[in-house]
């Protein structure tokens, strides 16, 4: 069963730990950041990147003043990496530096199979993000011989370059996304 599976509004987290004193400090009471605050704390960073990247370089540069395209084949063709590309860049760049946690784009409707659910926990935290708007899924999973704290985090749909990359993508399993709409979710693995 699992114990860390929350149904708290982000905003209700934010609003109590700057109320409670008790909360004022990211550390716990052993002295060391929780790993349930260490994740969120990574996911803000991650979530605001990508979604700076999206509306004002990709999203901008493709459909308001179209002076560029954003593909998959970037490298090759001269164009804008996608952004799910960019944040698997990132996260590989973050995974080589071995600094105890792991992150990943994965969807229920991936275009790229690599960005599939594969574990128990990312199955259930995408199904739990993409049901309860706003809220996150936290866990405790054990992969191999190392335990985790795995917390995932709604991905969505911020641009108009975002809905009409996937829904006009000939792999992809689903042409009906709209703005806002959860697309898949970050997951990030920290090890414990």
């Amino acid at each position: 069963m699992n114990i860390y599976a929350q149904r708290v509004p982000a905003l209700s987290i934010v609003a109590c730990c700057a109320a409670a004193s008790a909360c004022s400090s990211p550390k716990s009471t052993s002295g060391s950041i929780s790993p349930k605050l260490m994740a969120d704390a990574l996911h803000a960073v991650m979530e605001s990147d990508r979604t700076v990247y999206t509306k004002f370089v990709v999203n901008r540069l493709t459909k308001e003043e179209k002076v560029i395209e954003a593909t998959e084949h970037w490298k090759d063709e001269s164009t804008l990496p996608l952004p799910a590309q960019m944040f698997r860049m990132g996260a590989e760049m973050a995974s080589a530096k071995q600094l105890g946690f792991t992150y990943s784009l994965l969807s229920k409707w991936p275009i790229n199979k690599q960005n599939t659910p594969r574990t128990e926990v990312e199955k259930v935290g995408l199904d739990f993000v993409a049901e309860h708007k706003g809220e996150n899924y936290y866990a405790e999973e054990v992969l191999g011989d190392a335990k985790y704290f795995t917390a995932v985090y709604a991905d969505t749909a911020v641009a108009e370059a975002c809905i009409s990359c996937h829904n006009d993508h000939p792999d992809s399993p689903r042409e009906d996304f709209v703005l806002n709409e959860v697309m898949g979710g970050v997951v990030i693995r920290i090890a414990r």
